[in-house]
């Protein structure tokens, strides 16, 4: 995948759990853990601004674009 979540990351610096984090979002465990997982396919506009709320932080310390190792440029 060529996007990268770094949910992981942001929650470490924070030193918030994963259950913390889903009760100020407002989004299930489940979902939660599917986009700490790259498993997602998309992700609301309105979700990210609340992970970057609850975070304290930008789109891009969430979201990050890593090129693909077979890819052209």
């Amino acid at each position: 995948m060529a996007i990268r979540i770094n949910i992981d990351v942001m929650l470490a610096k924070r030193k918030m759990s994963v259950t913390e984090l889903s009760n100020q979002v407002g989004i299930t465990m489940a979902n939660l853990s599917i986009l700490k997982n790259g498993k997602a396919k998309a992700i609301r506009f309105s979700t990210l601004e609340a992970l970057c709320r609850a975070l304290e932080c930008q789109p891009g310390d969430i979201l990050e674009y890593e090129a693909d190792e077979g890819a052209e440029e």
